[in-house]
């Protein structure tokens, strides 16, 4: 195994389903399977959120 400045090996990501807020001054979002709300609201800011799909790390 060859070891370069620092560089680990890459962490591996998958696409996920997120919960984003809707709100344009906040990047609030979270992971759906964090949540237990139908439709929750921003735990910053209070507004809707919307679902989408982002690649994110995977978290075992």
């Amino acid at each position: 195994m060859a070891y370069f400045k620092g560089q680990k090996e890459p962490v591996p990501e998958v696409e996920t389903n997120v919960w984003s807020c809707t709100s344009e001054s906040c990047q609030g979002w979270m992971r759906e399977a964090f949540t237990f709300d139908e439709n929750p609201k921003c735990p910053l800011c209070e507004s809707d959120m919307s679902k989408e799909t982002r690649v994110l790390p995977v978290i075992e």
